[in-house]
């Protein structure tokens, strides 16, 4: 058995190895690659969540986008101040035990467990969606399964160590930045022309919707599209968490990390967002509206064996990605499970390593909340994303609350 498990896992790290540390420690690029998956991945689900909540409104989208672009940089802005004044880790948990209370802390703590939780879930559940795509419309049936498969694959891998699980989807994270680049510059420089002919139907369509809805039912529905796509800022507070695994000096690695986040989830979603309109995208059952928008630009290049190519290779790099974004659930979670355990609000076997210098307890305890929570939803993105929104904004609004206590104090010095 012994045998077998370093087979599975690998041996154990030598804890008198002086350079473990470094070796096992993440630069900004790693940490962009295992922390920056998770937020920019969710552009496979979070726009799209938002676009189709607009319910025929579509030209209100880009308010939708404005509002998501200004609230990722006013978000990674807060969280690298976050960074600077809690340089050990912890994020929103910390800032809100130390700047507000222990039991606020407390909530929020929990909050970002669950966030976590239904990172692993919604990541690997829009990963099936994804792959099924592109798969015929019979085999649709299969995707619970694969679900469940990829989430104990990636189990394993953290089990392993935090540095091997995240070298492995550095060739993904790069093929799927350069084919989604490609593929949204086309979109928007080939469009450029219709910019004038885009305003003037988002005139109309502010028209219209204040006619039949009135003024508080079209900012109603601009709100509701904008929580909708809350998914697509789960992530940002990732690097705050994962601190302890970052290279010195960890704060400049997680601020450059932070900028690195931030630019590139900005730049893909509004993209995303403005290449629905430009193609006109409506929902088609059994494929996300990414594969609805790839599928229409390939065709544009003329559709034969090149462009094909590229049609898969752009939507296996989403799906692969949104399997690696799940690992931000697992690097982070177990985190938070360790400093809350610290504290006392959670066994202290939470907060000890293995041999291969993994917190595995929290590794199996979220991977088997994730598990739970996957079966019982069927897998439903639609279902687990309003979950997701949920604690994502309890975890912004205690932090910014904490954050917001602590200069109100240091103004006065």
């Amino acid at each position: 058995m012994s045998n077998f498990k370093s087979f599975i896992l690998g041996k154990a790290q030598n804890l008198y190895d002086p350079k473990i540390f470094h070796k096992l420690a993440l630069t900004a690029f790693f940490a962009w690659v295992g922390l920056g998956a998770d937020g920019l991945s969710s552009s496979a689900y979070g726009p799209e969540e938002a676009f189709l909540a607009l319910h025929g409104h579509i030209y209100l989208s880009i308010f939708v986008v404005l509002g998501t672009v200004i609230t990722i940089l006013v978000i990674s802005k807060s969280y690298s101040q976050i960074i600077e004044q809690f340089p050990t880790g912890g994020g929103g948990y910390l800032v809100a035990s130390k700047l507000l209370s222990p039991t606020v802390g407390m909530i929020s703590g929990s909050a970002l467990l669950i966030d976590y939780v239904l990172t692993i879930s919604i990541s690997i559940a829009s990963c099936a969606d994804a792959v099924f795509s592109f798969l015929p419309r019979e085999w649709f049936e299969y995707r619970l399964a694969f679900a469940v498969f990829a989430l104990l694959i990636l189990g394993v891998m953290n089990l392993r160590g935090v540095k091997e699980s995240v070298s492995a989807l550095v060739p993904i994270f790069l093929t799927f930045v350069i084919t989604h680049v490609i593929v949204l510059g086309y979109a928007i420089f080939t469009h450029v022309a219709n910019f004038k002919d885009v305003a003037g139907a988002v005139t109309t369509d502010i028209q219209l919707a204040h006619q039949e809805i009135g003024l508080f039912g079209m900012l109603f529905v601009i709100l509701r599209a904008y929580s909708m796509g809350a998914g697509t800022f789960t992530g940002i507070e990732a690097v705050s968490n994962g601190m302890p695994i970052l290279r010195e000096p960890r704060v400049e690695t997680a601020k450059r990390t932070m900028r690195y986040m931030a630019i590139s989830l900005s730049v893909v979603v509004a993209g995303l967002m403005l290449s629905y309109l430009f193609y006109s995208v409506e929902h088609q059952p059994g494929k996300t509206l990414n594969a609805v928008l790839f599928e229409k630009i390939t065709t544009e290049w003329g559709g034969g064996g090149l462009a094909n190519t590229f049609l898969y290779v752009t939507l296996f790099s989403e799906a692969v990605l949104l399997f690696a974004a799940a690992q931000a659930g697992f690097l982070d979670g177990p985190r938070i499970l360790s400093n809350m355990a610290t504290d006392r609000w959670f066994p202290s076997k939470f907060s000890i390593l293995s041999d291969r210098l993994v917190t595995q307890n929290g590794v199996l305890l979220m991977g088997g909340a994730a598990l739970i929570t996957m079966l019982a939803t069927g897998g439903s993105v639609k279902y687990l994303v309003v979950l997701y929104s949920i604690n994502v904004f309890i975890t912004f609004v205690l932090s910014q609350l904490g954050m917001v206590r602590h200069w109100w104090i240091e103004r006065s010095k």
